[in-house]
């Protein structure tokens, strides 16, 4: 019954990080850390490949996060999806049956969280398992 947290480019997701472990350390499980990339389309006239964008985009965001995963005395797995966020991280949660969904208040911001619905209310309504909120560090 491991853990799984969300995270994101956002400065909350070091504290879901820290968090997700702690929960994982007291529950004596393993934590999964899970960044889900999400492209929505959007017709451009310009070709974009937006694979070395988003390679870009997910490698700064697991080195931010690379100290704090390093501190862990537990098994810390690192794991790249795609998808629609909240959906994504409640259906991996519940292939690898975990006890506790940790994610943020805050991801990709409050016109992101407008346009695309807020990843935390989501998941708490679809989740089978608990799901911990870890609010915004500002």
């Amino acid at each position: 019954m491991s853990v799984v947290a969300g995270i994101d480019e956002s400065p909350t997701s070091r504290l879901v990080v820290e968090r997700a472990i702690q929960e994982a350390q007291w529950r004596q499980t393993d934590v999964h850390l899970v960044y889900v990339t999400y492209m929505q389309a959007f017709y451009t006239e310009v070709a974009i490949d937006w694979t070395e964008i988003l390679e870009t985009q997910r490698a700064a965001v697991w080195s931010a996060l690379q100290p704090t995963i390093e501190r862990a005395e537990i098994e810390v797995s690192r794991v790249d999806l795609e998808g629609y966020p909240p959906d994504t991280l409640v259906q991996y949660a519940s292939e690898v049956e975990a006890s506790l969904l940790v994610v943020g208040t805050r991801g990709r911001g409050e016109l992101a969280s407008l346009i695309l619905g807020s990843t935390s209310h989501r998941a708490i309504q679809l989740s089978e398992c608990d799901v911990l909120v870890v609010k915004d560090a500002t």
